[in-house]
């Protein structure tokens, strides 16, 4: 009976779709999986038997992906589950970003008890104008789930949308307006554009992209949004641009204390609200409890962080299925299939992906596996991991 541990509430509409057998267990000592949104897990010690991690999102800062790749436990996450919710949050923040809203609503609220707040709300408004989206340059950086959402919204609200991201997917390609004007210059685009929102994944070589060059050469009075990660952005330069005048406004999802200290009066900062919705919590607990079953149960790996995708589709009713999880180095495959042969065993069918340093391997037999010949699989140096299904 596999057993499903949940780091984080998890809502039932993702735990509910845990097939007859399955099993929520309180502790992970003995979990098969774990299912997490927020909690840290970099000095967590995982268990023998922890197969494989879902993150029910899209950041996986909080999980340790090198050290669960070199045990063999495959990490998911769930993209594109939440892209709705930021793509509507990242709309408000254009149209925060555009009039004086937030700084508006303050001052009512300040002034609640005056009996003419009506009146004096006509004299005070004008510190608060604005200016319209509408025909206004936004340029996104990076086009995948949620940049293309965003982009094709902001043709729809009538704006000039420009994207830019050297690696674009096919798939991403294909989802964008065809109104929407690909760049390959990023500063060219930070120059050129009225609003510049950030949609890209934080890793080492995004830490930064919108550094000092790409901050001044924007617009004085342009908008930087950033509903991806903090660290995208140097907090250094944007802090001097804000400070002197060189940038109009910078609208970010994550509480940041150098921010909110050296630069709040031009700065609106959210808690974090992109995916808070209950409609993406949903979607991403969804996305990846069939994740995590389907790695369980057929050994397929569909958006994982570590290990490469592999889907051979439900494992063979009869005959049976191993799961190999190996070092991405030469002779391994020959080395696996031989032994399967060796011991009388003929191959249905075999799929093998590498990614990086790690690769995985699925095989079909048409019998059953002896147990010393999944025995022999795992105790060769490169396989960290054998798993018969």
């Amino acid at each position: 009976m596999p057993r499903i541990h949940c780091l984080n509430n998890i809502s039932a509409k993702g735990t509910d779709q845990l097939p007859d057998g399955y099993e929520l267990v309180d502790g992970l000592d003995s979990a098969d999986g774990v299912l997490v949104r927020s909690a840290q897990l970099h000095d967590t010690e995982f268990p023998a038997s922890l197969l494989a991690i879902a993150r029910a999102g899209a950041g996986v800062n909080n999980i340790p992906l090198d050290r669960c790749a070199e045990e063999g436990i495959v990490v998911f996450n769930t993209p594109g589950a939440n892209a709705n919710a930021v793509k509507e949050l990242v709309i408000a923040g254009l149209l925060l970003g555009s009039r004086g809203i937030v700084a508006g609503a303050d001052w009512v609220r300040e002034n609640a008890d005056d009996p003419d707040v009506a009146k004096s709300a006509e004299k005070a408004k004008k510190a608060y104008a604005g200016r319209e989206i509408l025909g206004k340059k936004l340029g996104v950086v990076g086009l995948g789930a949620i940049g293309a959402l965003v982009a094709n919204a902001a043709i729809d609200l009538g704006m000039d949308v420009y994207g830019y991201d050297p690696f674009v997917s096919v798939d991403a390609a294909w989802r964008l307006s065809k109104d929407v004007h690909h760049v390959t210059d990023l500063d060219k685009l930070c120059a050129e554009c009225d609003y510049i929102t950030i949609h890209v994944p934080a890793m080492d070589s995004t830490k930064g992209m919108i550094g000092a060059a790409q901050i001044g050469a924007m617009k004085s009075d342009a908008v930087l949004l950033n509903f991806s990660r903090n660290t995208l952005v140097d907090e250094e330069a944007l802090v001097e641009a804000l400070a002197t005048d060189k940038l109009g406004r910078y609208i970010t999802d994550f509480a940041n204390p150098t921010i909110l200290k050296a630069a709040a009066d031009k700065a609106i900062v959210l808690p974090h609200l992109g995916a808070s919705t209950a409609e993406a919590e949903e979607n991403c607990a969804v996305m990846a409890v069939r994740e995590i079953v389907d790695f369980i149960e057929n050994g397929n790996i569909t958006n994982s962080v570590n290990f490469p995708a592999v889907n051979l589709g439900p494992r063979p009713a009869a005959g049976q299925r191993v799961a190999i999880a190996h070092k991405n180095v030469p002779g391994v495959i020959n080395a696996i299939t031989e032994a399967i042969a060796a011991h009388g065993h003929n191959l249905a069918n075999i799929l093998s992906k590498a990614r990086g340093d790690f690769a995985f391997t699925l095989i079909d037999i048409d019998d059953q596996f002896g147990a010393d010949a999944v025995e022999k699989m795992q105790a060769r140096e490169s396989v960290i991991r054998a798993r018969v299904i």
